[in-house]
């Protein structure tokens, strides 16, 4: 059987994360009325995965088990935020790389059609 350490995490700590939580959501809320362009997601996501470690850090108590643990999970969640940015930065310039891919597959389809009547 493995050795298993009992930590008592105090209230200070979980209302410092908490706070610390709030704020960047603060964060993302006031960045959503900046325009940055394309950078506006990949800040989104920075700022999530930033809330998203916190919370596996702390919450689910994941800095005080193995190591292995906290670096897996934290390399996973970094470059899972790297290949959505670089995937969406790739979607919203394509259409400066390949004119056909500018315009709308079918033209015709019902989504474009300007018309006001129903």
């Amino acid at each position: 059987m493995s050795e298993h350490k009992i930590h008592i995490t105090p209230i200070t700590t979980y209302l410092a994360v908490a706070f610390g939580l709030f704020i960047l959501t603060g964060v993302t809320v006031a960045a959503s009325f900046i325009d940055l362009g394309a950078f506006n997601i990949a800040l989104a996501l920075a700022i999530a995965s930033v809330k998203a470690l916190l919370v596996a850090f702390f919450f689910m108590h994941l800095l005080y088990d193995n190591k292995l643990y906290l670096i897996v999970f934290s390399a996973a969640l970094f470059f899972l935020t790297l290949f959505i940015t670089l995937t969406m930065f790739d979607t919203n310039y394509r259409g400066e790389i390949y004119q056909e891919q500018a315009r709308p597959i079918n033209s015709e389809a019902k989504i474009y059609d300007n018309s006001d009547s129903k």
